[in-house]
């Protein structure tokens, strides 16, 4: 398995970061790509992280299983306006492969034209922008190939839902063995 983890300046870095790190425990290759020339990323908070690529080093897409959306401001709308992402996001859909958005994030779905009657969720106050799909207030929404999340304090649930995805419940509940998930009230 192996998945795109996209980074623009003013990204979420708990949505970016927890959904890389989960992901690598359980050896799934996750490709941080920055969409600028410089691999070097700012995220929402002023932490800086250092990307795996740049966009244009990626290669042959169809080598990934899947791609991520953080989400935060201005990275969310700093990947939607990016027409290499869009174009990634279109042809990773085509092939049924996982694209994945949180907070912010599913904006970039949407311009993509891949979320059309589909149910997703965001972070509260884009649901206007999202108005072709199918809008539900639920923490973790998964339709076909399709994740979305609502925000930082989901970076956990969001990341097990596409291990769950990517790899089936028995690594997920490896995953949420070993983060001591269910130490969690209700978990």
């Amino acid at each position: 398995m192996k998945v795109i983890v996209f980074l623009a300046n003013g990204f979420e870095e708990v949505e970016a970061l927890t959904v890389v790190d989960y992901l690598r425990r359980k050896d799934i290759v996750v490709d941080t790509v920055s969409i600028a020339e410089d691999t070097k990323v700012k995220g929402a908070h002023d932490i800086e992280v250092i990307a795996d690529k740049s966009i244009d080093a990626l290669g042959d897409i169809g080598l990934y299983d899947g791609a991520i959306i953080p989400g935060g401001m201005p990275g969310a709308t700093n990947l939607r306006d990016d027409a290499r992402v869009i174009d990634i996001l279109k042809e990773l859909d085509s092939r049924d492969k996982l694209v994945a958005a949180i907070c912010a994030g599913p904006i970039v779905l949407e311009r993509a034209g891949i979320i059309k009657g589909k149910k997703v969720t965001s972070y509260p106050g884009f649901e206007d922008v999202l108005k072709e799909s199918v809008y539900v207030e639920t923490p973790v929404v998964r339709d076909g190939n399709i994740i979305t999340s609502r925000g930082p304090a989901l970076a956990v649930d969001f990341a097990i839902e596409i291990m769950t995805y990517l790899l089936g419940e028995d690594k997920a509940s490896e995953l949420k063995e070993d983060i001591l998930y269910g130490e969690l009230k209700g978990n």
